[in-house]
């Protein structure tokens, strides 16, 4: 895993984000970041492979079962932003203010190309989750609490 994408994107003499490292495995961090740039949406982020896997969520991320939410993948990020929680500078990639809305942790029970399931421990989101690969938009998943 690289976080080259992530670090080419940012100034890091002028964001407080952090410029971060790939670690070990990257613990089973769950966070969701709510995110007012120029539309907002929630970033989905779960640890794996020493970095934090993420996704942008156009809407609120469902609570309840029979909600779908399309979840577009984006670049790696460092595990440090998992505590970021603070405004990006105007004129730079991302700008606007991110803020924690959820976090905990996830155990993982499937995780293929197509198909995540993973159990989330938030205080807003929690139980068996779904992410499966929606084809019709680049990058494009379906984010879902799915039963079991």
């Amino acid at each position: 895993m690289s976080l080259e994408d992530y670090k080419e994107k940012r100034n890091f003499e002028i964001t407080s984000e952090p410029p971060g490292e790939v670690h070990g495995e990257g613990g089973n961090v769950y966070i969701v970041q709510k995110h007012q740039a120029t539309h907002l949406h929630y970033d989905l982020r779960l640890g794996r492979e020493g970095v934090l896997k993420s996704w942008a969520v156009p809407k609120e991320p469902p609570t309840h079962r029979g909600t779908k939410r399309l979840a577009i993948q984006v670049e790696d990020h460092p595990i440090e932003y998992a505590d970021f929680d603070g405004t990006i500078p105007e004129g730079e990639y991302g700008a606007g203010t991110v803020e924690i809305w959820d976090r905990g942790t996830y155990e993982t029970e499937k995780w293929k190309e197509d198909e995540i399931i993973i159990h989330i421990n938030g205080s807003k989101l929690y139980g068996r989750y779904c992410l499966v690969r929606f084809r019709r938009v680049e990058n494009g998943w379906l984010f879902f609490k799915c039963q079991r």
